[in-house]
C-alpha cells in the first residue's frame, strides 16, 4: 500500500518503521527537516518537509494515488484539516486521525463524509488509560489484551518459583485445570522467544503469554505464580489527560488519589472527578508521599509527560514502600532499562497506540492488532471468510494450515463462543481467529492466508 504518514514524532517514526518493514510504500511529512533526515537515514522511506495540512505539501507527498493517510502530528487541528483536504482533493480511500483532546470526541457527527472526513479516530489517551485500567483490574499481569470485545484475553505474566506449573511441562496444564480451556501462546525466556510445545518446561522468570476466556484468566494465572491480592489503594502522579481519564475509569472501584503540581489543573480535576482525592504538589517530594501513606499504596502510577520525572518518582515510591509501581516512558531507549527492575511495568504509549493504528492498516479482515514485547511480537484477530475453494484456512484443521514459522493460533471465537485452539480444531467461515506472531516479518504471509480468493466473489 502507498501510505502517507503526517508527523515524524515518536508515534509517526515507530509507525513508519513498522510499515516500511512490511513492504509498504511510505512517505512521511513533517515541518522539521532535521527530524526527517534522521528518519530517512534509518529506514528506506520518502520524506517531504512542510506543513502537513497544506494542499501543495500533500500533493508533493503523492496524495493523488495514496491508499491511506495517517495524521499523527501533535496538533489535533492540523490532523483534522489534513484529512479533510486529502478527501476533498484526492478522495483518499482511508484517513486515520490521531486526536488528543477529549473535546473532539463527544460526538460522531463531527466525522464522516459530511463532517471532517475522518474514517478512523485514534485517541492515545483513551487507549493508554484503558490499557492501564486492565493491568490494575488483573493484579500480577504484565500485559492484558482484549479480543472479541473482551470475551477473550491474552495475558502476559512472569512465572515465579512456587507456581504449580513452574518446572513442569505445558501439557500438564490440562491435568491441573481439567475444566478450564487455555493455551500458552508464547514464552519469552531471557528476552528470547520460545514457541511452546507440549513438552516445553516452564522455568521461573519466564514471561508467559497465555490466552483464555476472560472469566478463566485468574485461574490460569494461579498456575504460574502466587496470585496477588486485588488492589485497593491507587496513587496517580500526573493529572493530565491520561491521569484524569484513568481516575474517571477506576474511581468507583478503588480508593484513588491523584497528584498534580499545577493548582489550576487540580481545581479542574476536583470539579470533574467524583470520588478521587486531588492533591497539589510534586510526586517526587518524599514528605508528600510519606504524608499520603505511600507504604500502604498498592499501585503507584507515574503518568506525567516527563520520562525522567516519571522514573525518579517511581523509584522513590518503590523505595518508600509502594507495592507496585508503573510508569509511562515515551523514550523507547529507557523502557528496556527500567522494565522489571525497581519499576514493575514500563508503559510505552507509542506501542499501545501503534496497535490500534495497525488494526486499520492490515490487509484481510483484521479487527484487532496488539503490539507485544515493545513491538517484538504481535497478536492479531482476523476473520476467516469464504469457503474451502476460496480460502486458505476455512474448512481446515489448525494442524493442516500452512502457518509461517513462529505463528500460532491461540483461540477461535464462533457465534460468541470461545474455542481454545487445538490441532484438530477446524476453522469455519466467519470465525474470529486469534493469532500470535513471534516474528513480525511473517505478517504479510499471515495476511495472505486470510485474504479471500477471487472465486469467492
Amino acid at each position: 500500500m502507498k501510505i502517507i504518514i503526517l508527523g515524524a514524532n515518536q508515534v509517526g517514526r515507530t509507525l513508519a518503521e513498522t510499515l516500511a518493514n512490511e513492504a509498504n510504500d511510505i512517505t512521511v511529512v513533517d515541518n522539521d527537516s532535521e527530524r526527517l533526515r534522521e528518519l530517512k537515514d534509518q529506514i528506506d522511506i520518502g520524506t517531504i518537509p512542510g506543513q502537513a495540512c497544506h494542499p501543495n505539501v500533500l500533493t508533493r507527498a503523492g496524495g493523488e494515488d495514496a491508499d491511506m493517510i495517517i495524521a499523527v502530528t501533535e496538533n489535533d487541528e492540523i490532523n483534522m484539516v489534513a484529512c479533510r483536504v486529502a478527501y476533498s482533493l484526492f478522495q483518499t480511500p482511508k484517513k486515520i486521525c490521531r486526536l488528543r483532546s477529549a473535546a473532539y470526541l463527544v460526538s460522531d457527527k463531527l466525522f464522516g463524509k459530511h463532517g471532517i472526513a475522518v474514517d478512523v479516530v485514534i485517541s492515545p489517551e483513551l487507549i493508554v488509560s484503558s490499557y492501564i485500567a486492565r493491568l490494575i483490574d488483573l493484579p500480577g499481569s504484565l500485559q492484558v489484551l482484549d479480543f472479541a470485545e473482551g470475551r477473550v484475553q491474552l495475558v502476559a505474566v512472569k512465572a515465579f518459583y512456587g507456581g504449580p506449573l513452574v518446572g513442569q511441562e505445558i501439557r500438564l496444564l490440562r491435568q491441573h485445570m481439567p475444566n478450564i480451556e487455555t493455551r500458552v501462546a508464547a514464552i519469552f525466556r531471557k528476552d528470547r522467544p520460545i514457541i511452546p510445545e507440549g513438552s516445553t518446561v516452564i522455568e521461573a522468570d519466564d514471561e508467559v503469554f497465555f490466552i483464555a476466556a476472560q472469566e478463566n484468566i485468574r485461574a490460569c494465572m494461579g498456575e504460574l505464580r502466587r496470585l496477588d491480592k486485588p488492589y485497593k489503594r491507587i496513587l496517580i502522579a500526573g493529572g493530565g489527560n491520561i491521569g484524569m481519564r484513568l481516575a474517571e475509569t477506576i474511581e468507583e472501584r478503588y480508593q484513588v488519589k491523584i497528584i498534580d503540581h499545577n493548582p489550576e489543573r487540580c481545581a479542574y480535576l476536583s470539579e470533574n472527578l467524583n470520588k478521587a482525592i486531588v492533591l497539589n504538589g510534586e510526586a517526587s517530594h518524599r514528605e508528600l508521599l510519606l504524608d499520603e501513606n505511600i507504604e500502604d499504596t498498592d499501585v503507584f502510577l507515574a503518568l506525567t509527560n516527563d520520562d525522567e520525572a516519571n522514573i525518579m518518582s517511581s523509584l522513590l515510591a518503590k523505595r518508600l514502600g509502594a507495592k507496585k509501581v508503573m510508569a509511562i516512558i515515551n523514550n523507547p531507549a529507557y523502557v528496556d532499562l527500567v522494565q522489571g527492575g525497581e519499576i514493575d511495568i514500563a508503559i510505552s504509549p507509542q506501542q499501545a497506540t501503534i496497535g490500534s493504528l495497525l488494526t486499520h492498516v492490515r490487509r484481510g479482515d483484521v479487527v484487532n492488532v496488539h503490539s507485544l514485547r515493545r513491538g517484538a511480537a504481535e497478536a492479531m484477530e482476523a476473520i476467516a471468510h469464504g469457503d474451502q475453494a476460496s480460502s486458505k484456512v476455512v474448512g481446515k484443521a489448525i494442524e493442516d494450515i500452512d502457518l509461517p514459522e513462529g505463528t500460532t493460533i491461540g483461540a477461535i471465537i464462533r457465534n460468541n463462543e470461545v474455542l481454545i485452539a487445538h490441532d484438530d480444531t477446524v476453522v469455519e467461515s466467519d470465525d474470529h481467529v486469534i493469532l500470535f506472531l513471534v516474528n513480525r516479518k511473517t505478517i504479510p504471509e499471515v495476511e495472505r492466508l486470510f485474504q479471500v480468493g477471487f472465486s469467492f466473489f
